[in-house]
This record gives C-alpha cells, structure tokens and sequence, in this order.
C-alpha cells in the first residue's frame, strides 16, 4: 500500500471570503460528511440549524442522545423515546456514538450492580402483601384500586399469569383503557412501611406488560413525592429494581397508571440496603457484563436498519498517557474495566457485532495527532484486538485541535492510521482559537484565517494521506460557534467552528470547502 510521506502545509491565504463559495459542502466532496447536533439545540436553534445540517452534511452524529445515560433508567431499561424523536426529527443518516465510554452513564444504575442482594435474607420486606398473595375475588388486602378523573380502567386477579419460578399464587392484573389527564387518575396505593429518613432502600418490583409497551410511575409518598418512571418494551416477565434514598418516615408505596395496556404485577420488596447481602467480586462481574450486553446489543439492535456504523469504544487511555483508563465511578462516570478489565473491549465489539453483522465498528479516542504513545497504544490496542478476531472495522480520532497543533503530527497521525488498511475517520473535528484562554479575547481576522488555513490543511492531509477504500468521512463536531462544547467545559470564550453564532458562514467554512478541490 503506497503511503504519502508528507503533505506540503498549506500557507495562510490572506482570504476566505464566504461570498465566494457557492454550492453545498456535502456537494464538494465524494467524502462523507457528518455534522455532530444535540435534541436541545434542534430544538432551540430552529430552522437555521436544521437546514444547514440537512444541506451541507451527509450524516448525524447524536452528542449525547444515544449515549448509556440518555437511554438506561435507574431500573436497567432502554428507554429509547427522545432518541427516536431526535431521529425522526432529523431524518438523516447517523453514525452511531457510543456504546462504551466512562462518561454519560447512568452511573446510579450500573453502581447499584455492586450492592447486595435483593434476595438477601438478611433484609426483611418492609410491605406487607407486596406479592398480592392475601385478599379474595379481585381484591387485595393492604392494597386501594383507584380509577378517577377522566381515566378508565380496571383491576382484577391473576391466577395463571404469575412471576415465574416463584410460589406465586396471584398476581395483580391492572387494564388502562384510557389514560388520566393525571398519573395519578389510575393508581394502586399500597401500604405504608417504616423507613429511617436519609437512608437508602431497594424497591424491587416485577411486570409483565401484556402488550409489550407502555408506562407507570413507582411512587414513594408522605409529604415529599418521589418518583421513578418505568418504560416498557417487552411483553416478557422482567423484574425492576429501584435504588432510593427515602427523606421522609412512613411513606406509601403507589403505582400510578400512565399508560394504556395491560399490565401483570408481582412481588414487591422494599428492602434496607445497609442489610442486603454484599455481592462477591464474581457476581458483580457477571451482572456488569449482563449489564454491557444488554445495553450494546439493545441499542445497536433497536436502531439496526438506520445505523451502519457505530463508535464502539471511545477514550479507551488515559489523558496524555497510553494506560488503559480508571478511575472514580461517580456522578456519570462509570469505569467498565474495573469489573471488566481489558475484557470490556473486545466483549463491547462482539456484543455489537451479534447485534448487527453488518455494521462497522470503530475505536475512538483524541489527541492522537499530538500524543504519539497514545497513538502507537491505539494502533497498538487495535492490532492485538484483530489478532484475537474481535470485529474492529475501523479507527476514529477525534482532533479536537487548535491553530497551533504541529500539522507534523496530523501527517504522521493518518499515515500510520492508513497503514492498519482499516477504515479511518476524522470523528470530532474543532479547531480553537483561544488555546490558552487569553483573557479579554477578541477574535481577529488573523486568527480566523489560521483556523481555515488548518481545517483546509485536515482536509487535504486526509485526502492525500488516506486511501479512497478506507476513507470513512469527516465529523465537524457541532454547527455554531454557540453551541460549542469547549465554551462550556473549559470556561473561555473560544469560536471553534464554521458558522457563528448567527449561524454565518465564517472563513474556517471556506477553508474546509477549498480542501476539497
């Protein structure tokens, strides 16, 4: 394979004037272009952010829409609603971003794999008749059936359709014909249990929705009201589990109603936590990876006839350094590898690729055109993931550079690339221009040129550098210059992309274009 030995930089042109341009980027190149866009700024930027994204670009990619935290509920479930409203929205092709990462978790649910047992004898159920066992005909006792407002529905009991491989008897079986103007039109009230306020319980609870779909609010409630939505997708017996701190003594549990189905429930535990069985190393393990799978194979699944392409794991090192990343679980930020080790990456593709034969997966990360341990980890890391059989099709950097990035780097960045003959793309591309957040800054025409001089000087480098075979596309990582994510997380006025905030094209948008002619 003939790799380009270098790339002459491209000089600062003393113009890029954006009235010369005419056409559309997405016009100007055989390259796939793609445009990163998040639910909030669609919906705020109106029709000037989507009908640059819908003419200039070839594809999507969701900042964070598809990501763990935006999808999985504090129960486990793949709740996938305002990511197919994004979808839908859009209605262009997207590239799939991502499947695992240490950040944008729900890192309550997938902490809550390490803590005990739910069916630790040691914790007492803290209701009574949470199995619905006690009561005659269609009634329950400890348990009011509530039908009000403008809903419709009814109650009844279930003696055939129970909670497998339990001794369960009875089951309580709820039919919402017509949802209430409020949750709580439609609501079972259960007993009320004696808690410690502050501390922290498990509220297990299992559902079978007859239709496969619909919703209901698991509510705690004295004074304070405390809620957790569930989202069905299954018409399958799945148990959901609830991790809460209650601030309050004596609540009551309730079940409000809103959606219409029919729904199956059964065995309901409140349990302390402080007294719950702690898992072995070996049980967590084995919940993690049940965990992984489930989230991986349902989104790459739930979007299979859309999505052809999908980061598959993203910012596997450390920052500046080429050791696998760890770190403190907390907040968002959930470290696969600290139950999974290494592991996590290779069962991250197979899960993907199980999921969708037919999709590329990539392995993501940044500053690889300015760490060269952190690129030879990368190249190295795929290497030996390829040796093991494991489905990597490609390899992402993410250049979030600025106009001071040595451009030696960003040659030997994409040859090296190259040289693995898997796909290659350019996936986060910004370009600063307040580095090092100069105070006062005002932007100048000097500097804007710079930053189109480098946009123009990727281009050209991708083109020249990256074979026609194994080019993948370019992601511009946002639209404006407004809703850029570096003002925000590093505090400092910076205009790191192609429009601004007016949505105007600005000189970095002429530099870009040019590097395709």
């Amino acid at each position: 394979m003939a790799i380009v030995a270098s790339v002459t930089p491209v000089v600062v042109l003393s113009e890029y004037d954006p009235s010369t341009v005419t056409g559309f980027l997405k016009d100007a190149s055989d390259i796939t272009l793609g445009v990163a866009i998040s639910y909030e700024e669609y919906i705020r930027n109106g029709s000037n952010y989507a009908s640059i994204i819908k003419s200039e670009f070839d594809n999507v990619t969701f900042g964070y829409q598809m990501k763990h935290g935006a999808i999985v509920k504090n129960n486990g479930i793949l709740d996938f609603t305002r990511c197919d409203e994004l979808v839908n929205l859009v209605g262009m092709p997207i590239f799939g971003h991502v499947l695992a990462w240490h950040q944008n978790n729900n890192g309550d649910y997938l902490r809550s794999l390490a803590t005990g047992s739910a069916s630790s004898s040691n914790a007492l159920n803290l209701i009574n008749n949470g199995d619905f066992e006690q009561g005659t005909g269609n009634t329950f006792t400890d348990w009011s059936n509530l039908v009000g407002g403008n809903a419709e529905g009814s109650y009844a009991a279930e003696t055939t359709d129970t909670e497998p491989n339990t001794n369960s008897k009875r089951a309580l079986k709820v039919t919402v014909t017509k949802v209430g103007t409020n949750a709580y039109d439609m609501q079972s009230l259960g007993p009320n249990f004696k808690t410690v306020a502050g501390k922290q319980y498990r509220i297990s609870i299992s559902i079978k929705s007859l239709t496969g779909k619909g919703q209901l609010k698991l509510v705690v409630q004295n004074s304070a009201y405390t809620e957790n939505q569930l989202t069905f997708s299954t018409n399958t017996w799945s148990n959901y589990v609830w991790n809460v701190t209650i601030n309050e003594i004596n609540p009551q549990i309730k079940l409000h109603f809103n959606g219409e189905g029919t729904y199956l429930i059964d065995n309901i535990k409140i349990e302390d936590i402080s007294l719950l069985t702690p898992p072995t190393n070996a049980e967590i393990t084995k919940k993690v990876d049940a965990a992984l799978k489930t989230w991986v194979q349902g989104n790459v699944g739930h979007y299979k006839d859309k999505i052809k392409a999908w980061d598959a794991i993203n910012e596997v090192f450390t920052d500046g350094t080429p050791i696998l990343r760890t770190g403190s679980s907390t907040g968002d930020a959930y470290y696969w590898a600290q139950y999974l080790g290494r592991g996590y990456i290779a069962k991250t593709f197979k899960y993907a690729r199980e999921a969708n034969p037919d999709c590329d997966l990539f392995v993501n990360d940044y500053n690889l055109e300015s760490n060269a341990a952190k690129l030879d980890s990368t190249i190295g890391l795929v290497k030996e993931l390829l040796s093991q059989n494991v489905p990597v099709t490609g390899i992402g950097t993410q250049m979030h550079m600025s106009i001071n990035t040595p451009q030696s780097g960003i040659v030997s960045m994409l040859q090296k690339m190259a040289a693995t003959g898997l796909k290659v793309r350019i996936s986060e591309l910004d370009i600063s221009i307040n580095p090092s957040n100069t105070k006062g800054f005002v932007p100048t025409k000097a500097l804007y040129d710079a930053q189109a001089a480098m946009f123009n000087f990727v281009v050209k480098t991708y083109i020249a550098t990256v074979p026609v075979a194994q080019r993948h596309g370019i992601t511009v990582w946002g639209v404006s210059d407004k809703d850029s994510w570096i003002t925000p997380t590093f505090n400092r006025p910076d205009y790191p992309l192609m429009w601004d905030a007016n949505f105007a094209k600005k000189p970095a948008y002429v530099g870009f274009w040019k590097g395709f002619k």
